[in-house]
């Protein structure tokens, strides 16, 4: 829950970034993109440091860090010491997702994965949406400085509760980092017949999510609509839509089959962003809400599959996963202001429709290989 609101509660503050600091759209999305991209390549490295350290003492202090950092971006005196620090947040970010998947992986009896792995997504989703909610309420009642203190305050309090209530790794035993044993391992996974299109799925997938998410703001401020900033904040409540389908996508994987239900949320997250084209208000908000729940559904389908069909580093395993996953957000997040600017809305939606038919296409790749 924290690593998702403290990465995504500056995604209702862009068009607020773009007045008070004078800078545009695409400008404005850096301030999500530039962790995200960063964060997917720190999240190699810091699976690899977990193999040494132990998976519990590398999560709670990513969290940590990353809520600290979270106060120094509140205190930015500029737009570019806003993006320096939210670059590094980045880095002590990558800690937690990056390992928390192999944890599961390696505590959970494989029968519960699915259903545990959906409730971790499960968690990522409340985060995201109380880290747009409450900085969106808070930007326009006080200030955007006090809505990052806030959201930075309740990741060192998670960070606190995980310290103190997580169990300490059973089944697993550290080891010595060796670059040329980790290099290999990362070749293996990428000559696994399936691993490799699984993380191409996350690229394309979240690329196409956050694209919505950071532009379905300044449409939603702007006429017809005109929404306040708050309301604008609580219409991200949809990512209660996300809790349930990550909970039950997961579990409902087991036993109608991954590839038909991963496919059967792409399609979910295509019928949500047609619904977004339409102009009554409802409407929109109706196709965000379905769109996230294809979404949050087809990545942890997505995360399970990962973990199962990963047997042995199931940490660089997850680390490659969600490097292509951010790498999605940071890349499309931003590409996403580039269409904004030319087309507004239509042409964010185009751009979205783009990665969608791509992910459809790699999951019917992904029907031909031999499912682990």
């Amino acid at each position: 829950m924290a690593t998702f609101a403290l990465l995504y509660c500056v995604q209702p503050l862009m068009p607020v970034f773009g007045t008070v600091f004078h800078v545009g759209p695409l400008a404005s999305s850096l301030s999500l993109s530039v962790t995200t991209g960063f964060l997917a390549f720190a999240m190699l490295v810091a699976s690899a440091l977990s193999e040494v350290v132990g998976r519990k003492p590398m999560m709670v202090t990513s969290l940590l860090a990353s809520a600290l950092l979270a106060l120094g971006a509140a205190l930015a005196p500029s737009y570019t010491a806003l993006l320096v620090t939210r670059g590094l947040m980045g880095l002590t970010l990558s800690g937690l997702p990056a390992v928390a998947m192999a944890y599961v992986a390696e505590e959970m009896h494989p029968q519960a994965t699915g259903l545990a792995m959906g409730l971790y997504i499960a968690g990522n989703a409340i985060g995201g949406m109380t880290g747009r909610l409450l900085s969106g309420a808070l930007a326009e009642e006080f200030s955007w400085r006090v809505a990052l203190g806030a959201i930075a305050i309740e990741g060192l309090v998670c960070g606190a509760l995980l310290w103190r209530s997580l169990p300490a790794s059973r089944h697993f035993s550290a080891r010595p980092l060796h670059a040329a044993t980790l290099a290999r391992a990362c070749l293996r996974h990428l000559r696994n017949p399936v691993l490799p299109w699984l993380f191409a799925e996350g690229f394309l997938l979240m690329g196409a999510f956050v694209a919505v998410y950071n532009f379905i703001g300044y449409r939603l401020l702007a006429p017809p609509y005109s929404l306040s900033q708050t309301a604008v904040g609580l219409i991200f409540s949809v990512y209660l839509a996300g809790v349930v389908s990550s909970a039950v996508m997961g579990n409902l994987a087991r036993r109608a089959g991954k590839l038909a239900v991963m496919a059967g949320n792409i399609a979910l997250m295509f019928a949500g962003l047609g619904l977004t084209l339409a102009q009554p208000l409802a409407a929109v908000v109706g196709g965000i809400a379905v769109l996230t729940a294809g979404f949050f559904g087809a990545h942890a389908v997505a995360s399970a599959w990962v973990a199962s069909g990963a047997k042995e580093n199931r940490a660089q395993a997850s680390s490659l996963y969600l490097f292509s996953y951010y790498a999605g957000s940071s890349v499309f997040g931003s590409a996403a202001g580039i269409a904004w600017s030319k087309a507004a809305w239509p042409g964010v939606a185009g751009l979205v429709a783009a990665l969608l038919v791509a992910g459809l296409a790699v999951a019917g790749r992904l029907g031909l290989q031999k499912a682990p």
